[in-house]
């Protein structure tokens, strides 16, 4: 189903106006990912039961989640469920049944099931048919998965009926949405106890270099932070048009945030959190940076019985030998791509875990995957040396395992701020949407990243000759040993931040005392 067709049913139901369909799809500058907010919101009239089940006592503070429903967004906003709820806060996570399970089965250094401040809400809407993923689509961009995004906005309803018996029982109810999951929460401003921030989920870099072409690229001060916004991807190179219609209509529908929370912190990314909040384009000059929303600290449960088999073979191998290769929950490869980078691996001699597996289907749960055909006898060939897991990693349990000494790519922002706590050097590899800037970040700005490939032969075959050659330079040359020490240098300063009078320890009790004014 299109988003437009969607739109158009709900428009008939009297949810949306006209004027607001209308400007949903004009023609305006290219989107920033958490858009310029609008003053005008519809209100719901919401046809569902108020939800049962929920807390019931009265609490000063209650704090709401409302992530995409996309790995990524899922697995980010769980996290920063963890650190909220660590300050004696009620948290409830929505969204539907199928992507709460996803984001529980899926997250790694802790159990969601036993922190019992937060609470799960799963609601049913209407299921939409996806297609499987295409390894061999012209764009790397995850297109089956729009259907549920388009779907995502039938959220609203239930989600506002939620609020409403929350905010009964609270003092203060404190909305914190995904960027692209405006148009879910843009009934917030009509609960008069209630407020809303929003988490762009990418970097701070990501997010002001939307910014800074917003305001038509104007002058820095600071000359090497325009040198690392010279060479920006295009929009068009990153995002379809669905992808753009829909984040389009999260824009019209955006409500007048009470501020910013970045899963980034001051030591990463200080001076593009100063430019962002300077921005004239922002509609609050409120912003926390209180990341990473991820542990930083793994325990080994060496002795687990769910361990996964592939730390096992870690804890065999030399401190900082081997690479660790994933392209996220977004990227199917080609079996010729599949090819290539097994030729490379073959070659390049380095001991490797390697992530193989079709991109996430609109269901994670349904249906079978696809497997990627491998070079006849290259699994027996590297036996010993190499592990090719066709299942879902533990990633941030192998990025922080003392073994692990590089890692192979997409450039989600999710693994940018793993591999910075965990004090890994990235081959940057970017496929889609925000990982070509993210790349960026980690190669100009942090230089604890190398590019793979260029972002303008992005629709070529990268051949097994450049696979080898960058685990090469990551893994065994100069160049690599001085990103990998810079790399570590930097996971101190993040890891020092989250302690005690640290930056983002300081910024998350500075917006716990906000939200508790």
């Amino acid at each position: 189903m299109t988003l437009a067709s969607i739109l158009q049913d709900r428009t008939s139901k009297s949810i949306l106006t006209s004027g607001q369909y209308k400007r949903a799809f004009q023609n305006f500058p290219v989107p920033i990912i958490f858009p310029v907010a609008m003053d005008d919101h519809s209100r719901v009239q919401s046809q569902y039961q108020r939800p049962v089940g929920i807390i019931r006592e009265t609490h000063e503070v209650t704090v709401v989640i409302v992530p995409l429903p996309a790995q990524g967004h899922l697995n980010q906003l769980l996290h920063l469920s963890r650190l909220i709820s660590s300050y004696d806060i009620p948290v409830h996570y929505v969204g539907t049944a199928s992507h709460i399970r996803q984001a529980k089965v899926r997250v790694h250094g802790w159990d969601p099931l036993a922190i019992s401040n937060i609470h799960f809400h799963e609601f049913s809407i209407p299921s939409c048919e996806t297609p499987p993923p295409n390894p061999n689509a012209p764009t790397k961009f995850p297109t089956q998965l729009i259907p549920v995004f388009n779907t995502s906005i039938k959220l609203r309803e239930p989600v506002y009926a939620l609020l409403q018996q929350l905010s009964g029982t609270s003092r203060r109810l404190v909305v914190i949405y995904d960027s692209l999951m405006a148009y879910v929460i843009q009934d917030v401003g009509s609960i008069p106890n209630a407020e809303s921030y929003c988490s762009p989920g990418t970097s701070a870099f990501t997010v002001y270099s939307f910014v800074w072409e917003q305001e038509g690229k104007p002058g820095l001060s600071e000359p090497e932070l325009l040198q690392a916004l010279d060479d920006l991807p295009t929009w068009e190179s990153c995002f379809p048009q669905e992808m753009t219609d829909f984040a389009k209509l999260q824009q019209d529908f955006k409500p007048i945030s009470s501020g910013y929370l970045f899963n980034t912190c001051r030591a990463i990314e200080g001076p593009y959190l100063d430019l962002h909040v300077k921005s004239k384009i922002t509609d609050s000059d409120k912003q926390w940076a209180i990341g990473p929303f991820n542990p930083v600290e793994m325990n080994g449960q060496k002795n687990s019985e769910t361990r996964h088999y592939c730390l096992d073979w870690l804890d065999k191998q030399a401190p900082n030998s081997v690479i660790f290769i994933s392209f996220g929950s977004t990227t199917s490869v080609s079996d010729e791509e599949a090819k290539e980078i097994a030729t490379g691996l073959d070659k390049s001699g380095q001991k490797f875990i390697w992530v193989l597996r079709d991109a996430d289907k609109g269901d994670v749960f349904q249906g079978e995957d696809r497997r990627a055909q491998l070079p006849k006898g290259f699994e027996e060939r590297v036996e010993g040396r190499g592990i090719v897991v066709r299942d879902w990693a533990p990633q941030l349990a192998i990025l922080g395992h003392s073994s692990t000494g590089g890692f192979m790519s997409h450039c989600g922002w999710n693994s940018c701020i793993e591999s910075i706590s965990m004090g890994v050097p990235v081959a940057a590899w970017p496929m889609h949407s925000d990982q070509p800037r993210n790349a960026i970040l980690l190669e100009k700005v942090l230089k604890i990243g190398l590019k793979v490939r260029d972002w303008s032969k992005q629709n070529e075959l990268v051949t097994s000759i450049t696979v080898e050659n960058a685990v090469r330079r990551l893994m065994d040359s100069a160049e690599g040993e001085k990103m990998r020490q810079r790399a570590k240098l930097l996971t101190k300063a993040v890891k020092d931040s989250v302690m005690e009078g640290g930056d983002s320890r300081l910024e998350m009790d500075s917006f716990i005392a906000h939200i508790r004014r």
